[in-house]
């Protein structure tokens, strides 16, 4: 009878274990699933858009002088606390030059464009909760390359061979924003090239043709 009754209070024991630790492993899985879906809540997605004046280094190209060009793309923006961010972009990106020069009361230009899909990955500073700063590296990737010629009257687009550019550009970015709104933000920001440009910069020359822009334009949040 004794035996009996020290097998069924081992067995209760034993159960009131087995089902403290099914609690603990819910409770664990409960957490780690509100974790996760505050984190998938706290990501936000977006578009941006706006203007470029970029430049290359005049190092390779002399006389070289900025032009205005766009860019456009997506983001997400990914909090990892209350102060910082990451944000990774897409962006369509029109970069180049432009040179210029007067004879006999007649300006002639040509404007190199070169368009790279770049990708920003920005690590975002608040210093409040409406303005931040930004830094980040940026990788592109050659899609396209033009030049125009431009005598006032008239104008001639080529399409330049992608064989004599390095299809790989790579800069790092500095920049700063402000939220108007939940969803609405201005974005400026200024992207030095490291790469060059071109597959040759010339002879016997440590010169670089690098892509530099100065951006502005907005952001929204969906």
């Amino acid at each position: 009878m004794k035996n009996l009754k020290i097998k069924i209070m081992k067995s209760k024991i034993q159960s009131l274990k087995n089902g403290n630790k099914k609690t603990v492993i819910k409770k664990l899985f409960l957490t780690a699933a509100v974790a996760v879906s505050s984190l998938t809540f706290a990501q936000q997605f977006g578009a941006k858009a706006g203007m470029n004046v970029s430049t290359i280094s005049d190092e390779g190209f002399d006389d070289t002088k900025s032009k205005v060009g766009y860019y456009a793309g997506v983001f997400m923006n990914v909090p990892v606390s209350e102060s910082f961010s990451i944000q990774p972009e897409v962006l369509y990106n029109n970069l180049g030059s432009k040179v210029s020069s007067t004879v006999l009361g007649t300006t002639y230009s040509s404007t190199l464009n070169l368009d790279y899909v770049a990708v920003p990955v920005m690590f975002q500073y608040k210093a409040t909760p409406q303005f931040y700063l930004e830094a980040g590296p940026e990788f592109g990737f050659l899609v396209n390359a033009k030049q125009k010629f431009d005598n006032g009257s008239s104008s001639i687009v080529t399409e330049l061979d992608k064989e004599d550019f390095n299809s790989f550009n790579m800069g790092v970015g500095l920049g700063l924003g402000f939220d108007i709104s939940k969803n609405v933000g201005l974005n400026a920001r200024y992207v030095a090239g490291f790469s060059d440009i071109t597959k040759e910069s010339g002879p016997s020359t440590d010169a670089k043709n690098k892509n530099n822009a100065f951006q502005v334009g907005l952001n929204i949040k969906f």
